[in-house]
């Protein structure tokens, strides 16, 4: 470690004792330190050392310690009377006493002071200090005693963690195994079971629980941040030559290697150390260590014990502090001592003669001339003495001041210091202020953050305060960081990814700016002024600058580079700052566009990581951490000083604010900071971090604006890169493009090197003279092996032996796209032919040699036989040949036509790994490299005249290829691109090295010969490819894989006649059987396929069918790709089986989830259930149309083949015994017998049709799936081998490989398109068999079949369009019919186009539309069952619509908003839209109506105690018929209920099965119909017994709504079943009348509420009701008013809530005042009124309009209530009563009234006398019932209160109703009578007024 001297002052016994300390810290570092007597003993060092000076030199204002502490706490004899004597004795001016600063540096002389007034804007310090308000509460000390910073903590949010010190972190970051909180508190009592990180199979774990991409794992990189992933890589040398890898893969330098330190995190580099390691270069010190010898006697204790200075000569550096006298002896004295005529250094010389001193007058004195003195004179030993005032200091003669230059001592001030006479001034730069002790600056602006990179995540801290938050979590390993504060925008790079990434600074919008050419970037920073970024890389050993989004990428600087690291910039100077780690250590600087270039220190550097520039004090700081050190230098370098050399670990970054340093350590984990001038208040801002690395303090004024942007508002004029210099700019272009001009850059490269290397492409351009290396922005390049390129259409062509697939892409990297990706294995030879745009290319796998267009079309393959492993190719269209390399058993070099023809062996001797090919057009010769023999050799086209061009220093050859007179090649070994001359193999350079994975190389240019061939002229009369050949034959024509050529030599077949076709999961692929090779076509479907696995053909329409059970679809296409379709897209889950039968035009299939098989035409429609039951995961299926027959394999539990009936008759077992996984099916028509492959028991067997004479065909088989015949020969996919096999169908002999290294291969058919159908065997060929929708095939005929659910008539022959009777239910992304008039219960998919969460739903059988809710979108839908049709009735205003109910009478929709709250109602065509109830609503859930009566009855949710604990829960009711109300309780026990509409007849259906809080219900007939999501089912239940439980269908997630259609469902009517009673927009039925209403927002057509009346226009906007002297005649005899209906009701039974509200609307009459008995006998008359006569008529206010709604909301007691015996808890029911006095004055109007009972949770509006009855039979074993009571407009609220027996018994009597109405004809005040111990509470009664809106409540 690197220490910097602290000097000592002590006598020179001390100086051996330090030396002994240093050498033997233990020895004396516990000694106390003790003078003898008239000694005085000075404070002790922090080295243990004592110094002991004369007692009488204590308080003689000398500092003779060298520390002042014999003058601390001493009080000096006077001050001078225009001085402020200090309690430390320091004297200061009297005008500085209370002004604020502490001068005296104990703050006495602002103590007692008088408050100061502080300004408005300014907060006032305890110490009287002022200071800006915003400063206030901002987590820095300004006012000195933290006055300003007693402020309460911040409220963490729900989504934080409060931590013990008052911090607020994340939620999720508590209990993760990582200290978040600063005292820890966010990982204490901790769950012992957190589950601990698993990786994949693909990942990798770190030792402490991380996973990382296996790839990672021992590539050099730290990834994991511990450094174990590349620990135990002994097979991995992933460090350079000059270094040093430690046991846990750890790179060092190779001179850190035994020199006595520990550098490796496993300590490593000094274990088995001899003393023989130290270089010529190094100095050894005493304990081993080796240092460098330029250190040796440098005055530095580098060896930490001393030895490198030790025998040093002594040096000039004094021992003694500024203001003492050096002895002769070495002693340190205080300068007042000198010439005192006392020898005080007791050697005499600090006395005459020694010094020159003048005599002393002994009768000298301060009262005679102030002694001499010019300013003070105290008498010290009776002799004169004379001191300065504060601010001066004594000069030699010791008689006269001199102005002390405060400004001279760094630190002093903050920024700017002014010196002055006696005194200072200081001064802060723009963007700063002067804080209140006018010394320091403080930045203006927000509260500073630290924003630090923690490998796996960027966070923030703030600096002054414990708050710590996330920016970016899920990172792999974040390094460098920067901000951009204008544009809000963070910037850092990842050295796994090899990223350069941005985000805002909120955290969003993730992007990538940089993603190529990147290998290890370290440091970043960013231009804030000119909008640039610059980066350094390690690994490239570059510095690169691009625009922010990382366009116009530029290599800035390379040469001289080794590993780069910090960068910093000072764009307002034009500089660029960065240090190199590399084996010369150093520091630099240049300017922004690279010149200039300078070194700013190069000694005494190790590992110079973090860099940071001060702006506002012109310096730069960077850490060392082999040093362990903080270092700082002025801008130029000069002025180097250590802040801090002790107590730093391992620094790695660094940035500073204001007087502050912060940096982050990798050994401590931690955030430190201290002060930037002294390194004193050393402090740790958080510790326990994950692995901190870079760190920026984002304030605005760590990038202030107060530079020039060089490059003005127009980029200077420069077409790319406007780079800043010192003064002016330079306009400048992208790496490899020349500049035309001064602004600017070519567009294009004309000349360029194209080398792969694995992972990226790249390109060193010949058109600039840096030859920087430069990537081509490509994407997803995983293993570039081979490459090639086509001036012509500029682009370059790739493969990559990891995708196994062929790329291309412009040279720019545009336009990338994939040319082939089927059936290649390791494509590692590429060329083109840019005369005919074909491409070549050779596969070491397959060992084949194909051809195709340089798009990728029309690929076949040239030759197939006797190659081993060919490698590289090239063409010669010139001549008509291609060349290419073999390296296996026999390597050699072949020849051949460009089509294949005139094939040779023109070298094979002397050969190993012939790798890269060249050919040179203009000698004709053919280059070769030898990778085994170490050469590159050259020959002629035949092989004649072989030469050996370079025979030495060519470690493991690769690429080759020529361009003139050079020959340009890559290297493996020594990772360099080389070139030397073609002729004589002299003259060789190395164009770049510490390149890794070299692949193939090729040279770019625009200057190709141009040729003309016969294929130029109409495609040489081909229909397909036109291949070059030797000149005799000038052409050929030849055919695409599996197609024939013609007899004419010119034209090819239409397509294969004879193939395989075989599904491989992602892709289909065919093997044509008319060629002598096999090689696999891919059927070319412009589609993705996920999980193909069943496959079948149509050979008629040449069409091939496929079943995909992810997607969960059956589509076909033509066998060449074109017309693809999906013809089943629903209802499937698992279809491993499907089989055309294209004689009867049908698709079956086998669906393993659903456990059926079905079948349909071939578009897929009407679509039939054949066989459901008994079914145990079927697989493969197969067809015997002539014989009426399907067979299938079953490989459930009880593995089986089974036959039946092509229409699901006569089923029949054949074979049950000896099977395990029977997965592939063939039928052998010709041998009649059945064929099938189990992998269970690895065989292939056979049988005869009716499952006798079963046999083994082939034994063993590995994992046979897919079975197929043609013509003499079986052949099966076999997973396990991943392969396709062939054998005899008859014997099992003779098995072949057809086709391996298929992986995913899964059915397979054989098909002979030539072999031509038995037409004449349709059995439904003529008329289709009669049938009007399917005709199915039996072995005595045929028969007729209709679509799933629906039946077939009598005829036997037709069918109907639709079922009767069947359920509609939802699963969120669909809607699916489920027939009732059948028993397959198979659900049918509603084709409604774009679902994305529906829940609820409802029918209109008048229109035949499906109405559902859709949460995602948030609207109302409708749509015809067959999909058409579709439109949004309601789009706005919906948050959570969770219930739906179609009024089909009155073509009104219902519906619940649990988001809102509300229960609203519309027409059907979403017009006319009115919010029903809006209040006391708790998540009204499921809504149904009942238009034959006017009812409207919904249900909520609600919270309900449990043996003491909450929960929530949830209920759906419906209403059955006739007059059930039947709902879903999830109380203690699951059940379903019902009772009739007025809660009689109650009747418990326990389910045997759970029930979910999401079930919703429907009922038809005697069943009741549920849908349950923990059961994933849909359910039936005996509604009258509650048993005979049956699952109608399983396995559906997601199930939400069902209804049932039925005929008998929507039937009755109601008053506005005609001409909607009248009303201009909404009509709501009642028993026997009805009410019209108004929309909530007014339409264009005038609204009444008075049926018939049409007003011509309204009165206003918010009023429809027409004047008073145009309402129409009541139509009845009697005038009668129209009341407002609202039913209220709470069904309360066990654990279960219902209300059911019942909504009407009518209009308000005038409020009259009256008394309580007038209100009485009135409502008696009116009740006899109404009993006598039972119809009601609609009676106009004239003066009101408006609708009043309110639902009350009643509290429910969290007592489990029991049914009947037990008392209801008491519920007060307050009602609020409105009253109006009519226009009329309270004329002779007659009123009656609707009675409405409240009968057990529902509100009935009628007159029928059955529900009285019901209630009485109710009202017995009922504690309490509720009352509603109604005027005219009522609103009812919900109270504390409840009314007792008694008092219902008397509304009983007065009502024989629960529900009163009461009208008066003259006005009445109403006073509710309540029980005197239930008083009423105030309600706040209001005098009567009239609504000013019509839907005010």
């Amino acid at each position: 470690m690197k220490a910097r001297y602290i000097y000592l002052y002590s006598f020179s016994i001390f100086l051996t004792r330090f030396r002994l300390l240093s050498l033997f810290p233990g020895v004396l570092g516990s000694a106390e330190c003790s003078c003898g007597r008239n000694h005085f003993t000075c404070a002790v060092s922090v080295f243990g050392e004592c110094t002991c000076i004369p007692a009488q030199w204590q308080c003689d204002g000398d500092n003779d310690c060298g520390d002042h502490s014999d003058e601390d706490g001493c009080m000096l004899p006077t001050c001078s009377p225009l001085d402020f004597h200090c309690d430390n004795g320091k004297c200061i001016r009297r005008s500085w006493v209370c002004d604020g600063d502490n001068d005296c540096e104990d703050d006495s002389d602002e103590q007692d002071c008088p408050p100061r007034e502080c300004e408005e804007d300014e907060f006032h310090c305890q110490n009287g200090y002022c200071i800006r308000s915003l400063w206030h509460c901002d987590g820095d000390n300004d006012c000195g005693d933290n006055s300003d910073e007693l402020c309460d903590m911040r409220k963490c949010s729900d989504k934080e963690f409060r931590c013990t010190d008052g911090s607020c972190i994340a939620e999720h970051w508590y209990c993760d195994g990582d200290t978040d909180c600063k005292d820890g508190s966010d990982e204490e009592n901790c769950p012992s079971d957190v589950m601990t990180a698993t990786c994949s199979v693909e990942e990798f774990q770190c030792a402490y629980g991380r996973c990382i991409l296996d790839i990672y794992h021992c590539d050099g990189d730290d990834d994991c941040g511990d450094w174990s992933d590349e620990s135990d890589c002994s097979s991995h040398q992933p460090c350079r030559s000059v270094e040093f890898m430690c046991s846990s893969g750890m790179c060092i330098n190779a001179g850190w290697r035994c020199d006595g330190e520990f550098d490796c995190d496993d300590q490593s580099d000094e274990k088995n150390c001899t003393t023989s390691m130290c270089t010529a270069d190094q100095f050894r010190c005493a304990s081993g260590r080796c240092v460098r010898l330029s250190w040796r006697c440098d005055g530095e204790d580098d060896c930490s014990d001393g030895s490198d200075e030790d025998d040093c000569e002594k040096t000039d550096t004094p021992p003694c502090a500024p203001d003492q006298f050096l002895c002769g002896n070495g002693r340190c004295i205080g300068q007042r001592k000198v010439c005192n005529e006392v020898s005080d250094c007791g050697d005499g010389t600090d006395e005459h003669p020694h010094q020159d001193c003048r005599p002393r007058s002994s009768d000298g004195n301060c009262n005679l001339n102030n002694g001499g003195c010019s300013q003070k004179c105290q008498m010290a030993r009776g002799l004169v003495q004379c001191t300065c005032h504060t601010g001066y200091r004594l000069m030699e003669d010791g008689r006269a001041c001199q102005d002390v230059d405060e400004c001279a001592e760094e630190g002093y001030c903050s920024q700017g210091c002014t010196n002055t006479e006696g005194g200072f001034q200081c001064w802060c730069v723009q963007g700063y202020e002067l804080r209140p002790d006018k010394r320091s600056c403080k930045a203006l602006g927000p509260e500073p953050v630290l924003l630090f990179a923690n490998r796996i995540d960027i966070r923030q801290v703030l600096p002054h305060r414990s708050e710590y938050t996330l920016l970016l979590n899920n990172l792999e390993n974040a390094i460098a960081l920067d901000f951009h504060h204008n544009q809000e925008l963070v910037f850092w790079s990842d050295v796994t990814l090899d990223r350069i990434m941005k985000a805002n600074l909120n955290g969003s919008n993730v992007e990538e700016v940089v993603s190529t050419g990147l290998e290890s970037p370290g440091g970043l920073a960013i231009d804030w002024i000119h909008d640039k970024l610059y980066w350094t890389d390690s690994g490239t050993s570059r510095i690169e600058v691009a625009n922010l989004d990382g366009t116009h990428r530029k290599v800035l600087l390379w040469q001289s580079m080794e590993k780069p690291r910090a960068i910093a910039l000072h764009p307002i100077e034009g500089k660029i700052y960065w240090t190199d780690w590399g084996n010369t250590p150093r520091i630099e600087y240049a300017n922004m566009d690279g010149s200039n270039r300078r070194v700013i220190a190069d000694t005494h550097l190790f590992w110079p990581n973090g860099l940071t520039i001060d702006y506002a004090g012109h310096r730069m700081y960077w850490v060392d951490a082999k040093h362990h050190v903080i270092e700082r230098a002025d801008l130029d370098g000069r002025n180097r000083k250590a802040v801090i050399s002790q107590g730093l670990p391992h620094p790695f970054a660094i940035t500073v604010f204001e007087d502050s340093l912060y940096w982050t350590d990798w050994h401590t984990k931690s955030i430190n900071s201290a002060n930037k001038f002294t390194g004193k208040n050393q402090e740790i801002i958080r510790n326990k971090l994950h692995f901190p690395m870079d760190i920026h303090t984002l304030h605005p004024q760590r990038q202030p604006a107060g530079g020039r942007n060089r490059c003005g508002t127009n980029n200077g004029g420069c077409s790319h890169l406007c780079l800043p210099g010192n003064k002016t700019y330079t306009c400048d272009c992208p790496t490899g493009f020349k500049k035309v001009d001064q602004h600017n850059c070519a567009l294009s490269l004309d000349k360029f090197l194209l080398f792969a290397r694995r992972t990226d492409i790249r390109r060193i351009s010949f058109d600039t003279e840096d030859m920087s290396d430069d990537v081509i922005p490509l994407a997803d390049v995983r293993n570039a092996v081979a490459l090639d390129w086509h001036a012509e259409e500029g682009f370059i062509y790739w493969t990559d032996v990891t995708t196994d697939s062929i790329n291309r892409a412009q040279w720019d990297g545009s336009r990338q796209e994939v040319v082939v990706d089927t059936s290649l294995e390791s494509p590692a030879g590429l060329a083109i032919d840019w005369v005919t745009n074909k491409l070549y290319w050779t596969d070491a796998g397959t060992d084949r040699i194909e051809v195709s267009n340089a798009d990728g079309s029309m690929r076949t393959v040239l030759i197939w036989e006797n190659l081993d492993r060919p490698r590289d190719i090239v063409v010669d269209p010139i001549g008509g040949y291609m060349y290419w390399t073999d390296w296996g058993v026999s390597p050699k070099i072949e020849q051949a036509g460009m089509d294949a023809s005139s094939r040779i062996v023109i070298i094979s001797s002397n050969l190993t790994w012939p790798n890269g090919l060249a050919i040179d057009y203009q000698t004709q010769r053919l280059y070769w490299a030898d990778a085994g023999m170490k050469t590159i050799e050259f020959g002629n086209f035949d092989g004649s005249d072989r030469q050996v061009l370079i025979g030495s220093q060519l470690p493991h050859p690769f690429g080759l290829t020529l361009h003139e007179e050079k020959l340009y090649w890559t290297d493996w070994q020594s990772k360099s691109i080389q070139c030397a001359n073609k002729m004589t193999g002299l003259g060789r350079q190395t164009l770049a090295e510490n390149l890794e994975n070299l692949m193939d190389i090729h040279m770019f240019h625009r200057y190709r010969t141009t040729v003309r061939t016969p294929c130029a002229v109409n495609n040489g009369g081909c229909s397909h490819l036109c291949l070059l050949a030797p000149p005799t034959k000038g052409s050929s024509c030849t055919c695409p894989t599996g197609i024939n050529l013609q007899l004419d030599g010119k034209t090819c077949t239409h397509g294969m006649s004879s193939f395989l076709i075989f599904a491989r999961r992602t892709d289909i692929r065919m093997v044509s059987l008319d060629i002598p090779y096999f090689a696999d076509v891919v059927l070319a479907v412009n589609r993705s396929m996920k999980n193909t696995i069943a496959i079948g053909v149509d050979p008629k329409e040449g069409k091939v069918y496929w079943s995909d059970s992810t997607l969960k679809k059956v589509s076909r296409a033509n066998i060449n790709g074109t017309a693809h379709e999906d013809i089943i897209a629903t209802g499937l889950m698992t279809t491993d089986g499907l089989a055309v039968d294209a004689v009867g035009r049908k698709i079956y299939w086998t669906d393993t989830g659903t456990n059926r098989i079905e079948v349909a035409n071939l578009d897929g429609s009407m679509r039939k259930v054949l066989i459901w039951q008994n079914l145990d995961s079927p697989r493969a299926i197969a067809l015997y149309h002539e014989m009426g027959y399907m067979y299938w394999t079953d490989w459930g539990e009880h593995a089986k083949l089974e036959r039946s009936a092509m229409d699901g008759s006569d089923r029949l077992v054949l074979i049950s015994n000896n099977l395990g996984w029977p997965n592939g099916l063939a039928i052998d028509s010709a041998g009649s017998q059945l064929l099938w492959a189990d992998a269970h028991t690895e065989r292939i067997e056979a049988a005869d049709l009716n499952g006798q004479n079963r046999h083994t065909l082939v034994s063993p088989v590995q994992h046979p799936y897919g079975l197929t015949l043609l013509g003499p020969h079986i052949y099966w996919t076999d997973w396990q081998s991943r392969s396709i096999q062939r054998a005899d169908k008859t014997t099992g002999a003779n098995t072949i490989t057809v086709r391996s290294n298929l992986p995913g291969l899964m059915d397979i058919q054989a098909v002979d398109r030539e072999k031509p159908l038995s037409e004449c065997f349709n059995k439904c060929g003529r008329r289709n068999g009669g049938c009007s929708h399917l005709c199915l095939p039996r072995p005595n005929g045929t028969s007729c079949a209709c679509p799933t659910g629906i039946l077939l008539k009598g005829d036997a022959r037709s069918c109907d369009d639709s079922p009767e009777t069947y359920l509609l239910f939802s699963n969120r992304v669909s809607v699916r019919r489920i027939s009732l008039d059948t028993n397959d219960h198979t659900d049918v998919h509603v084709p409604v186009p774009e679902l994305h969460n529906v829940i609820s739903l409802d029918y209109d059988s008048v229109d035949g539309k499906l109405y559902y809710t859709d949460v995602s979108l948030d609207v109302i839908r409708r749509v015809n069952l067959d999909g058409t049709g579709m439109e949004t009735v309601i789009s706005q205003g919906l948050k959570t619509t969770d219930g739906l109910a179609v009024d089909w009478v009155t073509r009104n929709m219902y519906w619940t908003d649990t988001g809102r709250n509300t229960i609203e109602v519309a027409r059907l065509d979403g017009t006319s839209r009115k919010v029903l109830v809006n209040n006391s609503l708790d998540e009204p859930r499921a809504i149904a109506v009942f238009p034959k009566i006017g009812f409207v009855v919904v249900c909520k949710c609600v919270c309900v105690c449990v043996g003491g604990g909450m929960r929530e829960l949830d209920c759906h009711c419906f209403i059955g018929l006739p007059r059930y109300l039947f709902w879903t309780d999830w109380g203690h026990i699951a059940k379903i209920e019902r009772a009739h509409l007025d809660g009689s007849d109650r009747k418990l259906k326990p389910v045997s099965s759970p029930l979910t809080p999401f079930s919703r219900l429907s009922q038809q007939d005697r069943w009741i119909y549920w849908t349950d999501w923990q059961t994933k089912s849909i359910q039936r239940v005996d509604k009258h017994t509650g048993r005979s439980k049956e699952t109608v269908l399983a396995n559906v997630e997601g199930l939400m709504d069902i209804i049932i259609v039925s005929p008998q469902r929507q039937s009755g009517t109601n008053h506005c079943g005609v001409n909607n009673g009248g009303c201009t927009h909404l009509c709501f039925a009642n028993t026997n009348s009805f009410v019209c209403a108004c929309p909530d927002e007014p339409d264009s057509r005038p609204c009444s509420t008075i049926s018939g009346y049409v007003p011509t226009s309204p009165d206003r906007e918010t009023t429809s009701t027409p004047a008073p002297n145009k309402i129409p005649k009541a139509p009845t005899d009697t005038p009668q008013s129209t009341p407002v209906v609202f039913g209220a009701c709470d069904i309360q039974f066990d654990l279960f809530i219902c209300n059911a509200s019942f909504t009407g609307e009518g209009l308000h009459i005038s409020y009259v005042i009256g008394g309580a008995l007038t209100i009485l006998a009135i409502l008696i008359i009116i009740t006899a009124f109404i009993i006598y006569r039972h119809k009601k008529s609609k009676f106009a206010d004239p003066g009101v309009s408006n609708l009043t709604y309110s639902n009350p909301s009643y509290r429910t007691s969290t007592q489990e209530v029991k049914i009947e015996t037990s008392q209801k808890p008491p519920i007060y029911n307050q009602l609020r009563y409105k009253k109006e006095v009519t226009s009329q004055g309270g004329g002779d109007s007659g009123y009656t009234k609707e009675k409405i009972r409240i009968v057990e949770g529902v509100c009935l509006l009628s007159s029928e006398e059955l529900y009285w009855e019901d209630l009485k039979q109710l009202k017995p074993s009922r504690g309490g019932l509720h009352t509603c009571m109604r005027t005219d407009t009522v609103s009812l609220q919900a109270s504390s209160a409840s009314l007792d027996d008694g008092e219902t018994e008397q509304l009983l009597q007065e009502e024989t109703s629960e529900c009163s109405s009461i009208s008066t004809l003259t006005p009445v005040t109403v006073t509710p009578q309540r029980h005197p111990q239930h008083s009423l509470p105030d309600t706040g009664w209001t005098p009567a007024r009239k609504p000013s809106t019509e839907s005010e409540v």
